[in-house]
């Protein structure tokens, strides 16, 4: 369950952790711990049990485990050795054969840039072809991939940025600037919530970012 500042949950039917930098925000540690189902992407199977967490599931080569975690572990590890796909996407591919709709991703980013960057834009891939709806958190807010026209939760002075993937037309209620159809990444970011809602009208796929905190003006 992600709690904001302002009270609003959020409930996931999984969890979904790879092997980036593990999380230190109070929101990404309580859905973690508080998950119902944690599937780990190979070597982050090694860093939950580290932290005291179990893993349900463990997806990937195995190559980064430690043959203690592999032979204890046995029983949930599902070896992956195609090299198409990530490991986060062979964890969603696993994680969606099992139903599950409501997926968080944490530890997807950190360590090597171009990874975060890959996870990050990996999210409309997993709404369009396997049909869920994923969410990734961070230590600073959650990137949602979405499609058409989406209302969200807000408060005055989250921040808010959107990624256009392929929309020709964008438009917003509730945000300080308006938005429209960006042609670079770089142009939808640092935008703000004015309330305690906002809605993008969009003709294609896009990417939205909000903060777990409101921005402190001096």
């Amino acid at each position: 369950m992600e709690t904001d500042d302002e009270g609003r949950t959020m409930k996931y039917d999984c969890v979904i952790l790879a092997n980036g930098d593990f999380p230190t925000h109070r929101i990404p540690l309580e859905v973690l711990h508080g998950a119902k189902f944690l599937c780990c992407c190979d070597g982050a199977a090694q860093t939950a049990i580290e932290h005291g967490l179990q893993p349900d599931a463990i997806i990937g080569d195995g190559d980064s485990l430690s043959a203690e975690v592999r032979e204890e572990y046995q029983d949930v590890l599902h070896v992956v050795s195609e090299q198409e796909d990530n490991d986060q996407t062979k964890a969603t591919r696993y994680c969606a054969s099992r139903g599950f709709v409501d997926i968080a991703y944490i530890g997807a980013t950190g360590k090597r840039e171009d990874h975060t960057l890959g996870n990050i834009f990996l999210l409309p891939r997993y709404l369009s072809d396997f049909g869920i709806r994923p969410a990734m958190l961070t230590d600073n807010g959650s990137f949602m991939p979405c499609r058409g026209t989406t209302s969200f939760d807000s408060f005055p002075r989250q921040q808010v940025s959107i990624f256009n993937i392929s929309c020709s037309g964008i438009k917003s209620e509730g945000l300080r600037w308006d938005s429209y159809a960006y042609r670079e990444l770089w142009q939808g970011t640092l935008n703000e919530a004015t309330g305690n809602s906002f809605t993008l009208h969009a003709d294609g796929s896009y990417i939205v970012f909000r903060t777990y905190d409101k921005k402190i003006i001096p």
